[in-house]
């Protein structure tokens, strides 16, 4: 796995290598922003995980997920932690971690 000093070099080569669309977190799925479809947990897998602290507070945190769904797409999905973070479901949860 590759190792990336910002998010923004994270998206950059994760778009350069095939990971194309956006991700939307909701609460028990995320939604494909281009056509809006969602997908449940089961629908789709994470590929790679990327971690990034905030500079300024240790507990603000960005994940970047490489994500492919069961029917081919590939994308990404943020997902932050620390004061912005959304609520998720449990099997959302598990899922995110499980890579």
């Amino acid at each position: 796995m590759k190792i990336y000093d910002t998010v923004t070099d994270a998206l950059q080569d994760l778009r350069e290598r095939g990971f194309t669309r956006d991700f939307n977190l909701q609460f028990d799925t995320i939604q494909d922003a281009e056509n809006a479809t969602t997908l449940k947990p089961e629908d789709f897998d994470i590929l790679e995980t990327y971690r990034f602290e905030g500079d300024s507070n240790p507990e603000d945190e960005d994940i970047v997920y490489a994500v492919a769904t069961k029917d081919g797409r590939k994308g990404v999905l943020m997902h932050g932690y620390g004061t912005y973070s959304e609520d998720i479901s449990e099997d959302l949860i598990r899922k995110l971690g499980s890579r």
